[in-house]
Parts: structure tokens; C-alpha cells; sequence
């Protein structure tokens, strides 16, 4: 046997794995960007026969696993929660199908959000969905789960979500495993029409199945120990109880026994849905009370059937929004217990002496900037100069950041930089106003899902500049290779995209490409291509703003420059505030700005910002 201190997502692929998964795919975004990359250590080290793929984006990775699985192999595919909206619909309609080898499909949640422009609950996805839903409360867990779900998946004949959280992902564990060996199951798809390419009058007659599966594999999940389990003690009553699932099981359980609390029982549900109705309801007939504690919505809560029994989000007892971390957890468990006449776990203090320490430091507040050297910084800067009264539609990605330098005015989702643009022409040409409209977006989110947009956008006569800032990687996400640079996850070489092609193709006629560290040279670049825009023959501009991630590749900053400022220095912040480099600071003995060596990445950008001229060469 071995041994490894996994990461939580480290831990579902080594799960993957030990269940037989021969197909992987996905698209990064934390907190799930590690599972896969942890498949092809994993794999490559046992020489496993994995096919392993980053795809361009989850309703691609999606359909991958579908067509694997509906070949009789064992498939998974992994995403974070807003990626299961982009797979939505492949996700929906594959529950009425159905598949033969198993398929698993993991969307990992973000509760807080640390890292998401939601907090949405991927078991309320799976619901809607009709597909059964997994929900860990630890690494180990989740490991677990995935061998369980490919035999429900199988058993069954019906896609399985597995949903860890956060503090599922980013935790770790020591998980001991055996030898790993790949599954050899031949693809072999049986063709049937009636199944696989349906029409409505059959998938009514596959949802009329869907359901009826649903009823069968409900009745496991009442069995389904340990994932969904109770610690009641035959025949007694309580006046009061917890249901929870995810990781405030876990929490729960510690704490109960952190303060002796035997008295309260818990039933843990890791397996929500399809609910399992007779196991719930001979909790509810034990407990006078139940609190439900669950993330991050309400799933549980809304199943149970005697709502007078019930406490949690929809009678104010469990916040309705943010994570519930011990503290909290404790917080809200102490309140209930003493609306219901029982004595609470502890004095109320619930780690606010912690909190007021933390407070006392009086450590410096840091928002989250662009790092050092970032190119996307002098790209913001130069449209920021070139047309400072445009309204500046963005994406998601490291540039979202360019808030901070106010050349990102809206974020909605993955291709919104380019359909918001040309949802604000429409709205401002209505009105006989062409309002200028620059919007940005990165290489891998313009692959994911700008390229229907921008299609749209010139079929539709939209005016307005696109900035594609291309760093050569998905850097957010966790370094992911771009298919611009031809560099498979496995180490193995694709063929490379060309960003220019597939632009010229969605019928742009005005493409330019610039180095965004030639601010001068990009500033006229932005202001040529305005006046394309306004042109009465022109239409929608693109600049490629092409410069490689400084973090990501060791030569993205061929020459490096050693700068200072000098006495010319007024104080005016800009450089700091406006231009907002880390490397940038206020000396306050000399009441002057000033470079901190350890931070600069010698880029040379900030020669150029300096209303006064006073950033010069060392």
C-alpha cells in the first residue's frame, strides 16, 4: 500500500481511477482545476491507458464522456458548479437517454463564493436534471463515492452527479491505495436509433423510465450506509435532531462531540437525492425538532415532508447566503437548541476571541490585483488612455481584474465581453447614439464561448472594439495550457490553433495583433481601430493584445529593465493607485513613490505612465 497527503481533488482522481474511468475530460475553474491534472499523475505513474483531455468547454467535455459512456466504457468528466450551466443541456437530455458504461459527472461548488460569480447549489441542478446526486463530506469520501457512483451509474443506466464543495477540493487527507490498472473494456457502440437519436414521443416514454429508476434507486439510498445514515438509538424519542449533509456533516459530527453532546442524533444525507424518504421520515418520527444544516441552498430542507418540524433557511435559522464554516455552524446549532428549549453547545463565544485578535493586528486590507509585469495590466492601461468614455464590457478570467483600473465595467459569465458589447450597441443605436464600446476577453474564454458571440455580433452589423488579451495559458484557473500554444495536458502535442483564423472566420475583416509592453504603439492601435468602428464601411474591430503570462513562461520578459523613480516624483499616486502595479509603492519617510525591488518583474512598463516623467531606468 501507499500513502499521500492528497488534496481533496486529488483524492476524487485517484477515485476516478480505482473505479476503472478510461475516458477523462474538463474545463478548469476553481476549486476543481486539480482533478484533472492529478488523473494524469496518477495515471502516468501506473501507466494507465487514460484518455485525458482539457476541452474548449464544459458542454464539449461533456458530450466527450456521453459518447464513451454510450460506447460501454467508463466515463467522467469534471467542471465547477456555473461550468454545469455551459453543459446544461447535454446534462438534462443524457438523463432521459441514458448510457451503458458508467458516467460521473463531478461539479464542484463554491459556497462563499471564493472564486465564482455564484454561490449556486449543484444538487439543485442535479434535481432538475433528474440525476442522482453524491454529496462528500470529506476527501476520503469523495473517493469513495466515485466507486459508488459508477456502479449506480451502471446499475441503472443513468448519469451520476458527484458534488464536492470547496472545503471538499482545497482539503487534504492521508489516503492510502493499492496499485492502480487500467480497465480494459472495449468501446462498442450498438446502434439504436430509438435510444440514442430519440424523438419526443420516445423520450416521453424515456422519462416515464427515468422515473421509474428513480423510485428504485431512492429505496437504495435508504441503505445506502455510510454515506446516508442515522445514530438513533431504537425506540427512543429526541426533542431534537440534525440533518446535514456535505461538509457540515462533518462539522456537526465534531462539534457534538467536541461538547459531549450524545444526546443530539444526526442523520448524515451523502446521497440527497433521489431522497430517501423512509430513512428521513423515521428521523423526523424520533425528533421533536430537526435543524437542517446543509450547502448552499436548500434541497434537503425542501424535501422533508413535516415542515412544523423543520428549522434552517426557510425559518431563519441557517443563513440564507455564504459558507457555513465552524463558527457558523456552531452559532446557528446554539440558537436553535435554545429556541427549542435545549441547552446550547457553548457560551456563544464561537471563535469571536479569534476574530477580535485578528482584528487588533490591524493588518493591511489587500485587494486582489494583477501581478507584477502582468501584460493584461498595459494592455487595460492603453484603452484606458485611448478611450477613457467607453463603456468596457469584460469576462471571466485574470483580466476581470481590470476593475481596478476601470476598464472593466460589467462581468456577467463566459463570452458576456462580446454579447453585453453588442447588447449595448443595440441599446444605444436604438436611441440614434454610437456610444463607444471596447470590450476584452482572453484567449481561452474567447474559445469557449466568444466565438458564437462574436459570429453573432458581426452577422448582427454590432460596432465595437474586441481586445483579446492573448497570454498564451488559462492562468486563473490554475496554469492550464492554451490551444493556441498546441500543448496537450498529458504532455503530448496538438495541433495549435490559430487565434487569427478562427477570428477571420466568425467574418472580422479589421484584425491587428500589438505587444500590450508597447503601450505607445497600442494606444494608436485601439484609437485605428475606433475609427474603423465609426467608419460608415467598417464594422467590428479586433486586436489581438498578444504577450505571454509572466508567471507562466520563463522568457515572457526577454529584457529585463531595472527601474527607480526619481526626485521629479510629485506624489500623485498614480502609479500606485491608478496603474496599480504591486511593485509600486508610496514611500512614506520620503513621501514619494518608490519601486519595491522584490516585486518588480523588470518589465519596463511603467516608463511610460508617469505623468511626470519621473520612472526612469536604473
Amino acid at each position: 500500500m501507499k500513502q499521500e497527503f492528497l488534496l481533496g481533488n486529488g483524492a476524487i482522481a485517484l477515485g476516478l481511477l480505482e473505479a476503472g474511468c478510461q475516458i477523462m475530460t474538463s474545463y478548469p475553474g476553481t476549486p476543481s482545476s486539480e482533478i484533472l491534472p492529478e488523473v494524469v499523475r496518477f495515471s502516468k505513474a501506473a501507466n494507465l491507458n487514460t484518455s485525458i483531455e482539457w476541452s474548449v468547454n464544459e458542454k464539449v467535455a461533456f458530450d466527450n464522456a456521453f459518447a464513451a459512456a454510450i460506447s460501454g466504457k467508463r466515463a467522467a468528466c469534471c467542471m465547477k458548479m456555473v461550468g454545469l450551466n455551459v453543459a446544461a443541456d447535454s446534462f438534462m437530455s443524457a438523463a432521459y437517454i441514458g448510457n451503458i458504461g458508467g458516467l460521473v459527472i463531478i461539479s464542484c461548488d463554491d459556497p462563499g463564493p471564493h472564486s465564482s460569480q455564484t454561490e449556486q447549489d449543484s444538487r439543485l441542478m442535479a434535481r432538475l436534471g433528474k440525476v442522482p446526486v453524491l454529496d462528500p463530506s470529506s476527501p476520503e469520501e469523495a473517493r469513495e463515492m466515485i466507486r459508488i457512483a459508477f456502479d449506480l451509474s451502471e446499475e441503472f443506466q443513468v448519469p451520476v452527479l458527484v458534488r464536492p464543495a470547496i472545503r471538499i477540493c482545497h482539503a487534504r487527507q492521508n489516503i492510502q491505495y493499492g496499485t492502480l490498472s487500467s480497465n480494459l473494456t472495449k468501446a462498442d457502440f450498438k446502434r439504436e436509433p430509438t435510444r440514442w437519436a430519440s424523438t419526443p414521443k420516445f423520450r416521453f416514454l424515456q422519462h416515464k423510465a427515468l422515473n421509474e429508476k428513480h423510485l428504485r434507486i431512492a429505496e437504495k439510498f435508504n441503505t445506502l450506509a455510510p454515506f446516508n445514515q442515522h445514530t438513533l438509538i431504537g425506540g427512543k424519542t429526541y426533542p431534537f435532531g440534525v440533518v446535514a449533509g456535505g461538509v457540515p456533516a462533518y462539522v456537526v459530527r465534531d462539534l457534538l462531540e467536541e461538547y459531549g453532546r450524545e444526546d443530539i442524533p444526526v442523520l448524515k444525507l451523502g446521497a440527497p437525492y433521489p431522497f430517501p424518504e423512509r430513512l428521513a421520515d423515521a428521523f423526523m418520527d424520533a425528533c421533536d425538532r430537526v435543524l437542517v444544516i446543509e450547502e448552499t441552498d436548500t434541497l434537503i430542507e425542501y424535501l422533508l415532508r413535516d415542515k412544523r418540524k423543520t428549522l434552517g433557511r426557510l425559518s431563519g435559522h441557517v443563513p440564507m447566503e455564504g459558507e457555513l464554516v465552524p463558527e457558523k455552524i456552531e452559532r446557528l446549532l446554539n440558537k436553535a437548541l435554545i429556541d427549542c428549549g435545549q441547552a446550547p453547545l457553548s457560551d456563544g463565544d464561537c471563535g469571536a476571541a479569534a476574530f477580535e485578535l485578528t482584528a487588533s493586528l490591524k493588518l493591511p486590507i489587500r485587494k486582489p490585483t494583477l501581478c507584477p509585469g502582468c501584460p493584461h495590466r498595459a494592455s487595460f492601461y492603453a484603452i484606458r488612455k485611448a478611450m477613457p468614455k467607453a463603456i468596457f464590457p469584460s469576462d471571466i478570467g485574470c483580466y476581470t481584474l481590470g476593475s481596478n483600473l476601470g476598464v472593466v465595467d460589467t462581468v456577467l459569465d463566459m463570452g458576456a465581453g462580446i454579447t453585453l458589447a453588442s447588447g449595448f450597441w443595440n441599446a444605444y443605436i436604438q436611441d440614434g447614439v454610437k456610444k463607444p464600446i471596447v470590450a476584452t476577453m482572453g484567449d481561452s474564454t474567447f474559445f469557449h464561448s466568444g466565438t458564437t458571440a462574436l459570429i453573432n455580433a458581426v452577422y448582427n452589423d454590432a460596432r465595437f472594439v474586441l481586445v483579446i488579451l492573448d497570454n498564451h495559458i488559462t492562468a486563473m484557473t490554475g496554469m492550464q495550457p492554451s490551444i493556441t500554444q498546441g500543448d496537450r495536458v498529458d504532455g503530448r502535442k496538438g495541433n495549435a490553433i490559430s487565434l487569427e483564423t478562427i477570428v477571420k472566420g466568425c467574418g472580422v475583416e479589421y484584425l491587428k495583433v500589438v505587444d500590450p509592453y508597447d503601450t505607445q504603439d497600442m494606444i494608436q492601435m485601439v484609437k485605428d481601430a475606433y475609427a474603423h468602428v465609426t467608419d460608415p464601411d467598417g464594422g467590428i474591430a479586433v486586436i489581438i493584445s498578444r504577450h505571454p503570462c509572466v508567471i507562466g513562461f520563463k522568457d515572457a520578459i526577454p529584457e529585463k529593465i531595472e527601474v527607480r523613480v526619481s526626485d521629479e516624483c510629485d506624489d500623485c499616486g498614480f502609479c500606485h493607485q491608478r496603474f496599480e502595479c504591486p511593485a509600486m509603492i508610496r514611500d512614506e519617510e520620503k513621501e514619494k513613490g518608490a519601486v519595491n525591488p522584490v516585486l518588480c518583474a523588470q518589465c519596463g512598463v511603467c516608463l511610460t505612465i508617469c505623468p511626470m516623467d519621473a520612472i526612469e531606468r536604473v
